[in-house]
């Protein structure tokens, strides 16, 4: 039975699905105006770390540093989150639509035609969200395998 289990991971990763959309749309306004808090709210968080592990010289340590690197990525991962949910479901001044799995066309208002371009890379958003994970995963790695008691003082 342990063997199956890693098996079953890898099917059920690999198995194909339907297209998966990297910003989440909101169907009606309370939704999006939770969401688009929670946003500011957990940037705000990040900050408030960042500026707690420098208050405190954490960042000595490898492994909170790349904490903290992890945070600023995750601020700007937010930033870049609110301003997409914002243009595409708050302004008028951009229209998506999708034509095709993987072809959509940006509609913008007269004047304001650089906006598709901006849309278009701020829909890149797991180019932030990615690397953040990577460095919290190993800033926390870094931190386990730290000696019990230093809480990660080690010397790099």
């Amino acid at each position: 039975m342990a063997r199956r289990v890693p098996i079953l991971l890898l099917l059920l990763v690999a198995w194909p699905c339907a297209t998966a959309h990297a910003t989440q749309a909101h169907g009606g306004p309370e939704g999006l105006h939770v969401h688009q808090l929670a946003h500011v709210f957990f940037a705000f968080s990040l900050g408030l770390l960042i500026f707690w592990l420098n208050k405190w010289r954490l960042t000595v340590s490898a492994g909170w540093r790349l904490i903290q690197y992890s945070a600023l990525l995750f601020i700007l991962w937010n930033i870049d989150a609110f301003a997409t949910h914002w243009l595409e479901e708050q302004s008028a001044l951009i229209q998506v639509r999708r034509l095709a799995s993987m072809q959509i066309q940006i509609t913008t208002a007269p004047g304001y035609e650089w906006l598709a371009m901006v849309y278009y890379v701020a829909k890149l958003d797991h180019m932030l969200c990615v690397p953040a994970l990577l460095l919290l995963f190993l800033g926390l790695r870094r931190l386990l395998k730290t000696p019990a008691g230093t809480g990660g003082w080690e010397k790099v």
